[in-house]
């Protein structure tokens, strides 16, 4: 999708959500989401995207958890997400 960490975090966010969807879940039904990153410096930028992308709803999901991992060559963000259905 791009080389920047903002386009790979927002269509990787988006992927996520397609995912929920097809699922019969939405962003209000995610009680956990994991995010891998490849460099600790991308932290504070991955947090500005983050919230940005949460920004419509009542809260962005109450628990994440980020990593430092590494990726293929290229991929700088991973992220998935649990949902539970009532």
């Amino acid at each position: 999708v791009g080389p920047t960490l903002r386009e790979q975090t927002l269509q990787t966010l988006r992927n996520v959500q397609s995912v929920l969807e097809e699922g019969g879940a939405s962003w209000e039904d995610v009680v956990m989401v994991r995010i891998y990153l490849t460099d600790t410096g991308h932290f504070a930028e991955l947090n500005e995207i983050y919230n940005e992308f949460f920004a419509d709803l009542k809260e962005a999901p109450a628990a994440r958890t980020t990593v430092y991992v590494g990726l293929p060559a290229g991929l700088l963000v991973e992220i998935d997400a649990l949902a539970v259905l009532g």
